[in-house]
């Protein structure tokens, strides 16, 4: 195993859920920032199998930069129509021709292939959403850099190593506090097919915001509901309200499981820019605030965890559309957090874990410029103890960096 730059710390802080106030975001699946990440990472994925099925490799390509348009849209009681359909663009670049053999030019239908990629996509998750009538998806792609293709293809055919094509740093931490893995489970017990059979009113456009003072909870929740399926405001209110004494009872349940010891009181506040007098309440025809107005961006959404967590160290990278071979804004993310998670499993005496990567663009992806590991150890005088075990773990980690690759293309690791 090659020597690699690895540096295991002693962290000087105190525990996350010890702290008296502690903040956490999840954006949900109809959100437009997590569409737009949607919109990117199924393009990547699309266009690696293709290259994959076509030519044995997965060739250059970065679609990490994705607008959402928000559109217009009229929901009413009972009824509401979109007006103006949502814009997707999906722009960056990829490898659109390919010297065969013989001399002659293969031509890839890049095109194509990513918007037929998303329209599937909005048609598998979402009920309401039509990927025909209520979305226009184009793309703006192009070929890739002359440098950075040479960097990317130089590693895969010469060297067998891939080597990183940007100078970046990747970041993660383990575990998540009770009010991280609350927000995250929210969203997802929302977002269920157990939960839309129950109360179908409510869209997938799910955001979460849990703060924590203390031992009290705040959730606040913002779920578009379906106008259609609503009759009237009172329908809309006990929808509301049966929501919220839903996510209460799961949030209750969840943190029994968890943390028995510690008893939170727990606050839910569920679409609380509405005025029923007015009869200004949260509807949207299709499930998505993308519909109206609200518009979304490729990395301006959930970390690596599936959080925005702005008490923990974050990257401003985008996992999401960055190709899965060389590119060490997504890969060195996935790998943080495996190796966080999987110290947490594994090294006894640890409580929390931070693991950040940094990269030199043009050097092989599994021997970064630093491998940093802090430590909160139960006890201090366990670190000495715990250390070689943690170097053990980041190397192995990175001797087998390459196998992200294909977890990333099989849908199983978390991107955003």
């Amino acid at each position: 195993m090659m020597a690699r730059n690895i540096e295991v710390e002693l962290a000087d802080y105190s525990p996350v859920s010890e702290w008296r106030v502690e903040l956490v975001e999840r954006k949900g699946l109809g959100h437009p920032d997590y569409i737009a990440d949607a919109a990117s990472e199924i393009s990547s994925v699309a266009l690696s199998k293709y290259y994959l099925e076509n030519y044995n490799m997965i060739l250059h390509h970065n679609v990490d930069k994705v607008l959402v348009v928000g559109g217009q849209s009229k929901p009413r009681f009972g009824g509401g129509e979109v007006l103006h359909p949502i814009y997707i663009l999906v722009a960056g670049r990829a490898t659109e021709f390919v010297s065969l053999s013989n001399g002659s030019l293969d031509r890839i239908p890049v095109g194509t292939i990513v918007v037929d990629a998303v329209k599937k996509w909005i048609s598998q998750n979402f009920r309401f959403l039509d990927p025909e009538r209520h979305v226009i998806v184009d793309y703006m792609i192009r070929t890739g850099s002359v440098d950075l293709v040479q960097t990317y293809e130089t590693g895969l055919k010469e060297k067998r190593r891939p080597l990183a094509n940007d100078t970046s740093i990747g970041v993660s931490y383990a575990p998540l506090t009770p009010l991280e893995s609350i927000v995250l489970g929210v969203e997802r017990y929302l977002n269920s097919r157990e939960f839309k059979e129950k109360l179908p009113e409510v869209g997938e456009d799910v955001k979460v915001m849990g703060l924590r003072v203390g031992d009290e909870i705040r959730l606040t929740v913002a779920a578009a509901m379906i106008s259609h399926l609503i009759s009237d405001l009172s329908h809309y209110l006990s929808v509301k309200e049966e929501v919220e004494n839903k996510v209460k009872d799961y949030v209750v349940s969840e943190l029994s499981k968890r943390d028995e010891m510690r008893r939170y009181d727990v606050k839910i506040f569920i679409n609380s820019a509405d005025i029923p007098e007015k009869n200004s309440v949260y509807m949207t025809v299709t499930g998505t605030s993308a519909e109206h107005g609200d518009d979304g961006m490729t990395g301006r959404g959930n970390r690596v965890n599936g959080l925005i967590t702005p008490m923990r160290p974050m990257s401003l990278e985008a996992t999401a559309g960055k190709n899965a071979v060389t590119h060490v804004g997504k890969i060195y993310n996935v790998l943080a957090n495996k190796i966080a998670v999987r110290i947490i499993k594994e090294v006894p005496k640890v409580r929390e874990v931070y693991v950040k990567l940094l990269s030199r663009i043009g050097h092989p992806i599994d021997d970064p410029q630093m491998a940093l590991v802090r430590l909160i150890p139960v006890e201090r005088e366990a670190f000495n103890a715990i250390k070689s075990d943690v170097v053990e773990i980041v190397n192995e980690e990175l001797e087998n960096i390459n196998k992200i690759t294909y977890e990333v293309l099989s849908g199983k690791v978390m991107l955003f």
